[in-house]
């Protein structure tokens, strides 16, 4: 375990200030699994009360300023508007994502579907997310593609790559000054037999056809098992193309868990190729976003306790020490380098986080001040009636 020095110490809680963690508006709502989503208390019935509930874990964390619409699920009539109801509570809007998997015309595909009707109404679903993004003032566009198909034969392959290269270049020249496309990907899931956009390489392609603009995210939950997520951080950010990330965890496929509660250690090592590429500066330009649909456990506990995992990683891999890892790289000891690593990660960083959260005039122990606040009390009350947010609302 490491002791850190004072100069150590102070780099290492000035990054950790600085850090920026955006949280994703659906993950306040109602969710559950294929068989059954579980209604709980409290929940938002509206895009106002899931940004109140966002601010509130700023409040509690103070270093997650952003949060990401999902549209249609938060549509509303003045984004304007929301942006300031937003302002006035101490955040910002974020993200702008887009839905082109939920509607009965994309059963076969949206931007690569077969029929030229149904492409034409997926693109202008991305270009109005783009308009959205106008009037929010938000930077980012991120694209998933559920688009796929489940059979050998049921559609040429090459030629939806061509679908998908038309609409996103259409998409692309459409953007403003300041706005990125980041285009996501995802092994499997709902498509099984090709998935349009399945893995890091096909999205790096497309975004590097496309332009400085287009950027890749990595999904932590959108791999194969055994897959090294780290190598391709490491990948991306030489080349200059890793737009951010939606952090969750898994055990088997997209499972969409808190962060960090799966394998920790993955994160960690995620991590530290962030830090090993000076990319963890908001300056920088990787977007930190938590993608999590929380089924069984309450909302806003489970998302502060995903901000605070991916503190403890973050601080754990500024800890590392590079020049003694460098040497023993350079020397070829190969256990000597896997030590220093280790000595990272074995370090308690939970008094040093505590310090950050004084220092910065907050409760050291969010999870404990959120229990203490009566917040959920108050909007179990005040939440009666309506309809409650979830999947697809």
């Amino acid at each position: 375990m490491i002791q850190p020095d004072a100069p150590t110490h102070e780099r290492v809680r000035q990054a950790l200030r600085a850090q920026r963690i955006e949280t994703p508006s659906w993950a306040y709502a109602n969710s559950g699994t294929r068989f059954k989503v579980f209604p709980q208390e409290g929940v938002p019935r509206d895009p106002y009360e899931k940004i109140a509930d966002a601010a509130m874990v700023h409040r509690l964390t103070g270093v997650a300023p952003m949060v990401a619409l999902h549209i249609p699920w938060d549509r509303v009539d003045d984004y304007a508007a929301l942006a300031k109801h937003a302002t006035n509570l101490g955040v910002r809007l974020g993200a702008i994502n887009s839905n082109v998997f939920q509607d009965q015309d994309y059963m076969l595909g949206s931007v690569t579907n077969p029929d030229p009707r149904v492409r034409r109404k997926a693109t202008d679903h991305l270009l109005e997310c783009v308009e959205i993004m106008d009037a929010t003032g938000s930077r980012d566009l991120k694209l998933w593609f559920s688009d796929g198909t489940n059979y050998p034969g049921q559609d040429d392959i090459r030629t939806r790559q061509d679908r998908l290269a038309a609409a996103l270049r259409e998409v692309y020249d459409r953007l403003g000054d300041g706005q990125r496309l980041l285009l996501e990907y995802k092994l499997f899931e709902p498509a099984f037999y090709t998935t349009d956009v399945p893995d890091w390489g096909t999205a790096y392609v497309h975004c590097r056809e496309l332009g400085p603009k287009a950027q890749v995210v990595i999904d932590t939950g959108h791999h194969a098992p055994g897959t090294n997520i780290e190598f391709i951080v490491a990948f991306l950010l030489r080349a200059g193309k890793l737009g951010g990330f939606d952090f969750n965890s898994r055990f088997y496929a997209d499972d969409d868990l808190m962060v960090g509660a799966a394998d920790p250690f993955q994160l960690f090592r995620i991590m530290y190729e962030i830090v090993r590429g000076d990319a963890l500066r908001p300056e920088a330009g990787i977007a930190f976003m938590l993608d999590q649909c929380h089924n069984i456990e309450p909302k806003i506990p489970a998302i502060v306790r995903s901000v605070l995992n991916v503190q403890e990683a973050t601080a754990k891999a500024l800890l590392v020490d590079a020049d003694a890892l460098a040497a023993a790289q350079r020397a070829g000891d190969v256990l000597g380098a896997n030590a220093v690593l280790m000595d990272a990660y074995a370090t308690d960083v939970r008094p040093l986080l505590r310090e950050v959260r004084e220092e910065a005039g907050l409760d050291p122990d969010p999870l404990a001040a959120y229990a203490r606040s009566g917040y959920f009390d108050k909007i179990r009350a005040e939440r009666v009636g309506g309809h409650q947010a979830g999947w697809g609302a």
